[in-house]
This record gives structure tokens, C-alpha cells and sequence, in this order.
């Protein structure tokens, strides 16, 4: 287990940005310790680890599951990673394009919208 929690926050570093994983670490509680605990071990340490596909192609999965799911909250954090996992805006427009036939047009409005924000964000930045 020790070894997929190591491995799970080597690669949640990289995907997201070590400050952002700092700022999460510092948020936690003994509340939310064994959650935080377990998403990095099966998440990042399992899914994110696994080297059946590369990051830019898990990447916009992530963002397409996350749209079709209507799990918005998440998916700036997921915009700000593809500077890492190489997924293009058009990669990013492409999956989400692919949420609005599957899984419903608003969905895939409404993550377009939070897309446009956030790139707009990091411009600024």
C-alpha cells in the first residue's frame, strides 16, 4: 500500500502541479484523511499510474466522464492538468463534443463554459 500511495502522489504531482497538491495536503483533516488517502492510492496510484494509455488520452476521458457525469467542480482543476498531460484545447473541445452526443448537450455546454473560463484564467496567469 505505501509503495501505491508514493507512486499515487508522484503522479498526482505531475498531473496537477506540486503547489496544487500542496495546497491540498495542507487542507486536510483527520476528517478527510482516510478519503484523501484513498483517491490517491486508487486514483492516482492505480488509474493515473497505469501505463495502458498515456496522459494526454486519460486526460480528456477524465474530462469527458467528468462532463457526462455532470461533476463540474472538478473539471477546472482537470483543464489546468492538460498544460501537463499534453491534451490540447482541441483535444479538449473534441471530448467534449463527444459528451454532447452521449451524454447530453447542456452537460457538455456547461464544461465548454467552465473550459472557456478557466483558459481564459490561465492566459491571464
Amino acid at each position: 500500500m505505501v509503495d501505491r500511495y508514493e507512486k499515487g502522489m508522484t503522479v498526482r504531482k505531475s498531473v496537477l502541479g506540486e503547489a496544487h497538491v500542496n495546497r491540498a495536503e495542507a487542507a486536510k483533516t483527520p476528517f478527510d484523511e482516510a478519503f484523501q488517502t484513498l483517491i490517491t492510492e486508487a486514483a492516482w496510484g492505480t488509474v493515473w499510474a497505469s501505463d495502458g494509455i498515456g496522459d494526454r488520452e486519460r486526460s480528456m476521458l477524465t474530462l469527458a466522464l467528468l462532463a457526462a457525469l455532470g461533476n463540474f467542480e472538478e473539471i477546472p482543476m482537470h483543464i489546468r492538468a492538460t498544460t501537463r498531460t499534453g491534451a490540447s484545447k482541441t483535444d479538449v473541445l473534441e471530448a467534449f463534443q463527444h459528451v454532447a452526443i452521449y451524454a447530453g448537450v447542456p452537460r457538455a455546454n456547461h464544461a465548454l463554459k467552465l473550459a472557456k473560463q478557466t483558459y481564459a484564467e490561465m492566459e491571464r496567469d
